[in-house]
């Protein structure tokens, strides 16, 4: 019986609640509060003009690298250009310690900086400096071995050529085997390669 109490109570407040809005229903806007106009806040710093320089009178930054943990690292790169990206730095990394770009992480004010920033988007309008911290994913094992240094290869020896090819072993050792590929006759092959030899040095024996 207390619940039907309840129920007859409940309906009996809701039907001294106003109906409710159809769905078509408009709102009159004059009827509507007044309020005031949002206003943004001042910003802390105020915004600075852009200024066009001219060509080779733009700022450039020194950048400094280090690290304390193995491999230890102190590199300082300078007149870098401000649309330097993080990319090209480690770029240059690579190119003084051989440490891969992939094991390579670059950390400013102890964040991570991803590889596609530049360095206007990291200092302050009058910044000239900055400093990276370097993190070496597997420490020095990452980095690889120097290759060793081809030595120079000599310069072939030129091969004679006409007459003096003749007083060559070369030629007629090239000549044999040249008979026995067409003969298929070693015999045969060694006994031309013979007349030919004897030939030739006969006629330079003779006047």
């Amino acid at each position: 019986m207390a619940e039907v109490g309840f129920a007859k109570t409940f309906l009996s407040s809701l039907d001294s609640r106003p109906a409710k809005l159809s769905a078509d229903h408009v709102e009159d806007p004059k009827g509507f509060p007044a309020r005031p106009p949002y206003i943004l806040p001042r910003m802390p710093k105020p915004m600075s003009k852009p200024s066009k320089l001219a060509p080779g009178q733009e700022r450039s930054i020194t950048v400094t690298l280090k690290s304390l943990r193995n491999p230890p690292l102190d590199i300082k790169l300078t007149s870098q250009p401000l649309d330097t990206s993080v990319l090209d730095i480690k770029s240059k990394v690579l190119a003084q310690t051989r440490i891969p770009i992939a094991k390579m992480k670059l950390l400013h004010n102890k964040k991570p900086v991803p590889d596609s920033k530049v360095l206007k988007d990291l200092l302050g309008d009058a910044d000239t400096a900055i400093d990276f911290s370097v993190m070496v994913i597997g420490g020095a094992a990452a980095i690889p071995p120097e290759e060793p240094k081809e030595e120079p290869k000599a310069a072939p020896k030129a091969q004679p050529t006409g007459s003096a090819a003749l007083e060559t072993d070369e030629f007629w050792a090239d000549l044999k085997g040249f008979l026995m590929q067409r003969l298929k006759d070693q015999a045969q092959a060694e006994q031309l390669s013979t007349l030919f030899k004897s030939s030739w040095q006969s006629s330079q024996a003779s006047p």
